[in-house]
């Protein structure tokens, strides 16, 4: 097997449809390589879940149709956060109003 990533920086985002194609070139043009470029930042890969979503909130589960964006990110460790590069990086702000739902998780390796 495969040595596992040291820790990962999960984020999702579902974009308004109005806007998704302006989204994706901004998110892979400009964003992406500023995250890459960022020290202790590995790796990143975009990921695309279409159809059912499913969701849990106290017990009750419900089903949506919707388009989740998803980037995976391999980083050093989780100071890569708190680096002045990657907290000098552009966001998300002029988006933020098309932007349904989004989250950022930092997953560092519990051992």
């Amino acid at each position: 097997m495969a040595e596992l990533p040291n820790c990962l920086m999960i984020v999702t985002a579902e974009v308004e449809p109005a806007v998704e194609a302006e989204w994706n070139r901004w998110y892979d043009a400009v964003h992406v390589p500023d995250v890459l470029a960022c020290p202790g930042v590995v790796s990143g890969r975009r990921y695309l879940a279409t159809g059912d979503t499913s969701e849990s909130d106290h017990g009750q589960r419900t089903t949506h149709q919707r388009r989740l964006y998803t980037t995976v990110y391999e980083l050093e460790s989780p100071a890569a956060t708190e680096t002045p590069q990657f907290l000098a990086m552009r966001g998300w702000a002029h988006f933020a109003p098309h932007v349904r739902s989004q989250t950022r998780v930092v997953l560092p390796n519990a051992t």
